[in-house]
This record gives structure tokens, C-alpha cells and sequence, in this order.
């Protein structure tokens, strides 16, 4: 047995059912579910058209770097977004979502004889330290704190733990804080990746939920076009069709980037058997050439906001984030117990922020905030964010 399994945590949910075990739900409430990034909206009738058209193709075996076709898609997709042009055949590497990706590619880039270090912000999504662990990484612990705008404060990194970092990951948008990094934060990050030879790895899963049609989020491979990095040395981003198209159970997303890097992700991935289904494919061209359904999705999250953050402000400190459909709120009490007494109380589940993080210096800084994540319908949300305003968090 791998004894490097035996340092893993177990993931936040685990960790949510343990906190709710034996609590009694009210009787007159319906259960509403807000603690799982898992989008409730339909999935769009072109993809599953795609799907149904493309069903023979699970009888072949898919080719492993992806169809052209496809790859063809997202360089499409990325250029019309991010005014980037991508060699699809060597810059872009389909990959089943981006949780599988941000692990495995993990893998082909840590030298674990050289006591390495993967940088993570804190909190943060539980797979970046998994998969630094099982690389044989040791995970660094960025703090984003309400002192640091909820963004990692890289300069606060010592200069040790720098010269052993091979990857360094962001998450922008972020989860679970819902902030975006600015051209000036990612020029501080190229220049540290210059200096002490690191990769950077963009998860940027939450693109494509935000509030301004006029104003997306700025991406990764946009901040190195701009900062004059047009080969994206040493930058790999992550993105996925989860939460754009509402197609979690599809397992669809993308790598692209420095295709020095691509190159032996290609190669690892060839024998760790993960390649996309053929109808799966289809169906996710049909998804990256569609913007329609993605601006209506926009909307729908849109409406949750603006009916749930007034309403949540008379209970909690919260403000809305810059992108993302997660809201990262302030609790009065410990947020394990607020989190057991809301489900008790008033029948809504969310995630205790100190679930998220790791304790760095006796300081764990997503204790005392939850993380709401608005992905039931508008009516739903509505409803939970009224519960929360009127619940009393100091009743026993």
C-alpha cells in the first residue's frame, strides 16, 4: 500500500456528513442544499442532442490527445475569449474535467527527489493537496485572509520554501473566496516563476460565472499575453465545462498552455488510460461553440445574487464576490457549529469554511466563515437566503 495515502485528509464533505451525523432536520421545512459547487441548471439540448447523435462512438476506443476536432473547438473558444491564439495540436490537451487534471499533471511535473514544495492558496480545493502528497510534494499553505483581499499573499512566501516550489497553483476565480487576480498580481507571479523556475498551474473553472457581460474575468493565458509572455513558459491552465455548461457528470474540460509541458502530460496520460469517450467529445464541441446558453446561465446566477446577498447581510458578513457562484461569509459563531445549528434549525446545508483550509501557525484561515455556494434554482435560493436572515445562531 501506498503509505503516502495515509497522509491525506478526508475531503470536506466527508467531513460535513461526520459534523451533521445524528442532527435532526425541521419538520416543516424543505431541505435546501447549499454547500456543493454542483450546478442545478439544465444541461443545454445541444450537447445532449450531441450526445445521442455520437452514441456508436462508445463502441471505439477514443484517441487519447483528443479529436482535432475538438481541440480545434477550445483554441476557438480560448481565442474569442481570451484573444489568444493556441497551437491546438501542441497547446491544448483535452483532459475528463479538471479535477482529473490538476491531479495527474501533478504528477508529471514534481521531481520528488529534490524535496519539493507545491504552493496552494489556504483555503483552498482539496485536490491541489492530494495530489502534491501522493507526488511526493510538500504542500505550502498561502494564506488568503480578509488583510490580503481573500487573495494569497505570495510575497509573504520565504525565500527557501521558493527555491524547492516546482508548481505553484491558483485558483482564479476563486474557490471558495470568489476573488480574481489582477494583471498586476499575475505579473508578480510570472516574475517569481522567472526567478526560482517554477510552474504556474490556473485553475480556472469558474471563468465563466460572473456579473458584468462587459467585464470577464482576466485569465492566465490573457495576463501573459498582455506581459509580453506569448510562448506561456512554464504556465498550464485548467478549465472545465462543469460549471459553464452545467455538465458536471460529463467529466469535460481542457489543459493548455506551455507545450513543454503538454508534450509529457500527453505521455503520462497515454498510460494512465484517461482518455475523453468519443461521444463525450462531440458533445463537448457542441458545448465550447455554444455562448448562449453560457450567458443564460450568467443570468439565472445573476438573479440569485441580487435576491440572496441583501438578504444574507442582515445576518452575516458577506459582500459579493468578484466572480464565481460561491459566497464567502463571516460567521458570529465557530463556523462548525453555526453550519450544524443552521441545518438543524433552519434545513440548509453549507460547507464550514475551516473544512477548506489548513491550520499554518495555530491559524486556520477559513475558520469562522462558510462558504454558501448559490447553485439551487432562483426560488430556492431565495427562500434559504430568507432562513439564514431570520436564524439565531445562538439559540441552542
Amino acid at each position: 500500500m501506498n503509505p503516502l495515502l495515509n497522509t491525506l485528509q478526508p475531503y470536506p464533505f466527508a467531513k460535513l456528513r461526520k459534523l451533521l451525523e445524528g442532527a435532526k432536520l425541521p419538520e416543516d421545512l424543505k431541505p435546501i442544499s447549499l454547500s456543493i459547487g454542483e450546478p442545478k441548471h439544465p444541461a443545454p439540448d445541444t450537447v445532449k442532442q450531441a450526445l445521442f447523435d455520437h452514441q456508436a462512438l462508445f463502441e471505439k476506443y477514443p484517441p487519447t490527445g483528443g479529436y482535432p476536432e475538438l481541440k480545434e473547438a477550445i483554441g476557438n473558444w480560448i481565442e474569442k475569449r481570451y484573444g489568444v491564439k493556441l497551437d491546438p495540436a501542441s497547446q491544448i490537451l483535452p483532459t475528463n474535467g479538471s479535477r482529473e487534471a490538476l491531479f495527474a499533471l501533478t504528477q508529471v511535473l514534481i521531481d520528488p527527489t529534490q524535496d519539493p514544495v507545491v504552493v496552494m492558496p489556504n483555503p483552498f480545493y482539496q485536490i491541489y493537496e492530494g495530489a502534491a502528497k501522493l507526488a511526493g510534494a510538500q504542500p505550502y499553505f498561502c494564506p488568503m485572509t480578509a488583510e490580503t483581499g481573500f487573495k494569497p499573499n505570495y510575497s509573504s512566501i520565504p525565500e527557501d520554501v521558493l527555491k524547492r516550489t516546482q508548481l505553484l497553483f491558483v485558483c482564479s476565480p476563486n474557490n471558495p473566496t470568489g476573488t480574481v487576480l489582477s494583471l498586476e498580481d499575475w505579473r508578480k507571479l510570472f516574475d517569481l516563476s522567472d526567478k526560482y523556475g517554477f510552474v504556474i498551474g490556473s485553475d480556472e473553472c469558474y471563468s465563466e460565472i460572473y456579473f458584468d457581460e462587459d467585464n470577464p474575468p482576466l485569465g492566465a493565458l490573457s495576463a501573459a499575453k498582455l506581459l509580453g509572455r506569448p510562448n506561456f513558459d512554464r504556465l498550464i491552465v485548467f478549465s472545465s465545462l462543469s460549471k459553464r455548461s452545467n455538465i458536471p457528470g460529463m467529466r469535460t474540460g481542457f489543459v493548455a498552455g506551455d507545450e513543454k509541458l503538454i508534450k509529457p502530460f500527453l505521455l503520462y496520460r497515454t498510460y494512465h488510460g484517461s482518455a475523453m469517450g468519443g461521444a463525450v467529445q462531440h458533445a463537448s464541441i457542441a458545448a465550447w461553440n455554444d455562448e448562449e446558453h453560457v450567458r443564460e446561465n450568467r443570468r439565472f446566477y445573476v438573479e440569485k445574487f441580487k435576491a440572496a446577498v441583501p438578504l444574507l447581510k442582515q445576518a452575516l458578513e458577506v459582500e459579493m464576490p468578484d466572480a464565481s457562484f460561491y459566497l464567502w461569509a463571516k460567521t458570529p459563531i465557530d463556523d462548525k457549529l453555526y453550519a450544524r445549528r443552521l441545518y438543524e434549525k433552519k434545513g440548509i446545508t453549507v460547507l464550514p469554511g475551516s473544512f477548506l483550509g489548513r491550520e499554518v501557525n495555530g491559524v486556520n484561515p477559513g475558520s469562522g466563515y462558510i462558504r454558501i455556494a448559490l447553485v439551487a434554482t432562483v426560488p430556492e435560493v431565495t427562500e434559504a437566503a430568507q432562513r439564514i436572515a431570520e436564524f439565531d445562531p445562538f439559540e441552542e
